[in-house]
């Protein structure tokens, strides 16, 4: 799937009411007090925002915060976004008490340019996640006949709500800077990649990966297979498998992936030799032993030395690189050892590097490696449906070029 769509480069802004959809889901404190313990996406979110006042428009900001499923939860409330954006920003961040209610039509519509408004989490509201289209054209309006809508969610794209999607009904809709670098680098990867364009693929399960693995065999010179999911591979080819996680539904698929690998001429890569361990558990008892060769009551937790030399390897001359998904149990230090390994190779290689966003950011922003990588996808399963080929819906309806 490959989209040209405008961007707020490619408009007028100036004078106008622009209707910002940012991610300000930011993870919070647990004890309650408000504080934001991660403040990288309100920092992403600077660029388009800062663009937009600089060229005189009136921002009215919104996001969505954790689940609240349409209920006033108090520690879900933007207040503390709107606080910290406040501070990077150096001028007042306004913010409404409600989302398209009294506070927030009074407070938009006497907003001036170069001034910016947030509104209250839009998950307070069931019509968000329904796509209301009542509250999407309430949203619309408060930017008035003139409005413009930018989206710069890249993680809520893939998803249908009233704030991703069904704004773009009412007012002319544009990507903002954070989801035009996705689409560059994400879209021009999978559309003409320089190669040899190698996917990494981890993660527990073959099911939430299927259709990536698919869609990449058809553009794909080589693709690694690691994870929980490496043990229905091996198990589905006759391997002894253990306690390890296991799709048993999924083994003739699994089945599939190989033979189409074959047929394509596409290199798939599946572990040789795995840790494995007598428990699921960070101070369990392991070994290293061959793939398929996993005794009873053990379960496979990392892949093996020699897996991590192979696909090191494979991706050392590589001119681009996919990763979604970590090599074995990340969160257990003694089973992140693939894991690491891979990140490592990925910082020392010259090809071009995707990090899709999800867990394996998550490892590479952890161990330091984050500057070394081409991009850092800002949505995990929006960067895996794009790979997919799906449509995104909060992309599909933004203005071509």
């Amino acid at each position: 799937m490959e989209y040209n769509k405008k961007s707020v480069k490619d408009i007028d802004v100036a004078g106008k009411k622009v209707l910002l959809r940012c991610d300000f889901n930011v993870p919070m404190a647990k004890d309650g007090s408000g504080v934001i313990t991660d403040d990288k996406r309100i920092r992403a979110a600077l660029p388009t925002i800062q663009y937009l006042l600089e060229q005189n428009a009136a921002v009215i900001a919104c996001s969505h915060m954790g689940k609240p499923k349409g209920e006033w939860k108090p520690e879900l409330s933007m207040a503390p976004v709107a606080a910290r954006l406040s501070e990077l920003l150096g001028k007042e961040v306004i913010l409404a008490k409600d989302i398209v209610g009294e506070d927030a039509q009074a407070k938009a519509a006497a907003l001036q340019p170069g001034q910016i408004l947030l509104l209250e989490n839009l998950r307070y509201d069931k019509g968000e996640t329904k796509n209301d289209p009542d509250f999407a054209k309430a949203l619309a309006d408060l930017a008035g006949a003139e409005g413009v809508y930018v989206s710069d969610a890249f993680g809520t794209v893939h998803r249908a709500h009233a704030s991703t999607a069904g704004v773009a009904a009412y007012l002319p809709a544009v990507s903002g800077f954070l989801i035009q670098k996705e689409l560059d680098v994400i879209g021009g990867a999978l559309a003409a990649p320089k190669r040899p364009l190698v996917a990494i693929l981890g993660g527990s399960k073959v099911s939430s990966k299927i259709g990536v693995i698919n869609n990449l065999l058809e553009i794909a010179d080589t693709i690694i297979i690691g994870g929980g999911m490496a043990y229905t591979f091996s198990a589905a080819q006759g391997g002894k498998i253990g306690n390890s996680l296991l799709e048993e539904d999924w083994k003739n698929y699994a089945l599939e992936m190989i033979e189409k690998a074959q047929a394509k001429g596409v290199k798939l890569l599946l572990p040789i030799d795995t840790v494995i361990a007598d428990d699921f558990a960070p101070t369990a008892n392991d070994q290293v032993v061959a793939a398929g060769e996993i005794p009873d009551g053990w379960q496979g937790l990392d892949i093996g030395p020699k897996t991590v030399e192979l696909y090191c390897n494979a991706v050392a001359d590589a001119g681009t690189v996919i990763w979604n998904g970590p090599m074995g149990v990340f969160e257990f230090e003694k089973f992140a050892v693939g894991t690491k390994a891979v990140a490592e190779a990925l910082s020392n290689t010259d090809a071009i590097t995707i990090i899709g966003g999800g867990d394996s950011a998550a490892a590479v922003q952890q161990l330091g490696y984050a500057d070394k990588m081409t991009h850092i996808s800002t949505g995990g399963g929006a960067s895996l449906e794009f790979m997919e080929g799906k449509v995104l819906p909060g992309i599909a309806c933004l203005q071509d070029k």
